[in-house]
């Protein structure tokens, strides 16, 4: 092995909000195929919380400061606000940096795609964090569907749903569709992709956007329906001002369905001060199991573990193993976002 594939894949993180700091920060820091170098961001709270929880990193104010710095890094995580991705992907994968873009990829899907061939190009690595591909459940309900217990689905319904009466971010109460602000850009974003994970492509019947709380300037309250070509239907719904939730799965099939409360731990698990290397992480509460078989005839399927680091565990082995020219596949191929943003384009069309 060259010293080159053995050392640590030199990191930068964009943005240290609720992204950056419990999603990818504690990840990569925890991940020794990387070292965390270069954090960035211009928040004076943010930068001591960063400086405090990885010391070993080089706090700087804002991207521009970590791509000048490119000659001195492999990877550049982005976990910046939407409208901010392209120009910023674009920026560093032709300063010749391999690139990881928190969800959504990009705002329009025309951009996304020519940053897919951008990287082609360039011989880079983009990938982008569909991390919830990793949720406990989602790993359930896909194992289910792979073992045929159901029989062949007709229905998969999947919710988002929080009690957020107040938009709490700056830049998202700031942010209008065009920004990528609103809740299909966010966590639509999420139930749209897992939906093409399970069923394959579809299109968009029907959608319904709304917003509801005030000063939102996007939307809040959605309702998507998606045709897939393989014949199944898929309902999905997100909403930020939801007093009472549905099910965060329910799934109809020919031999059975299954419904599934809750929402994957691994986010609150981090957020109150855990650790990716705790045996407790990614486990959920026996208590949430969701219900497999039909009415009356119901037993308890316990939830997979979940595993958001697992995605920085594929990355690792696709740069070391020759990054762009290895045979490996990158722990999410962009053109799958890309797919996500052409449905958000015909959601707000027909909405």
């Amino acid at each position: 092995m060259s010293s080159e594939s053995s050392r640590p894949i030199r990191t930068a993180l964009a943005g240290f909000g609720l992204s950056g700091s419990v999603f990818h920060a504690p990840i990569i820091a925890t991940n020794p195929a990387y070292s965390l170098d270069v954090i960035s961001t211009s928040d004076a709270g943010r930068k001591s919380a960063a400086a405090a929880r990885h010391p070993e990193a080089r706090i700087v104010d804002t991207p521009a400061g970590i791509l000048d710095l490119a000659g001195e890094l492999d990877l550049l995580v982005l976990g910046t606000p939407p409208a901010t991705h392209y120009p910023l992907a674009k920026a560093a994968l032709e300063a010749g940096l391999d690139v990881v873009v928190d969800k959504p990829f990009t705002v329009r899907s025309a951009e996304g795609q020519e940053l897919v061939e951008l990287a082609a190009r360039l011989g880079r690595v983009l990938t982008v964090f569909q991390n919830r591909r990793w949720d406990g459940d989602f790993l359930t309900v896909k194992s289910l569907l792979e073992s045929g217990t159901l029989g062949t689905v007709t229905r998969f319904e999947s919710r988002f749903e929080r009690w957020s009466p107040e938009v709490s971010k700056a830049w998202k109460a700031s942010a209008t569709a065009d920004d990528g602000g609103g809740v299909l850009f966010d966590l639509g974003t999420h139930l749209l992709d897992q939906a093409l994970q399970l069923f394959g492509p579809g299109t968009v019947t029907h959608a319904e956007l709304d917003a509801r709380r005030p000063g939102e300037k996007a939307d809040d309250d959605v309702f998507v329906a998606l045709r897939h070509d393989s014949g199944a239907t898929s309902h999905l719904w997100m909403n930020m001002l939801c007093a009472q939730q549905g099910p965060r799965y329910r799934l109809l099939g020919s031999e059975g369905g299954f419904t599934k409360h809750g929402v994957d731990p691994q986010e609150p698990y981090i957020v109150a001060g855990g650790s990716p290397l705790d045996a407790g992480y990614g486990v959920e509460d026996s208590g949430w199991a969701g219900l497999l078989g039909r009415d009356g005839h119901l037993d308890r399927l316990p939830t997979e573990r979940g595993a958001y680091p697992e995605f920085y565990r594929l990355l690792a082995d696709k740069i070391r193993d020759g990054g762009a020219s290895s045979a490996l596949p990158v722990p999410v191929d962009p053109a799958g976002p890309v797919e996500v943003l052409k449905l958000i384009e015909q959601a707000r069309a027909l909405a």
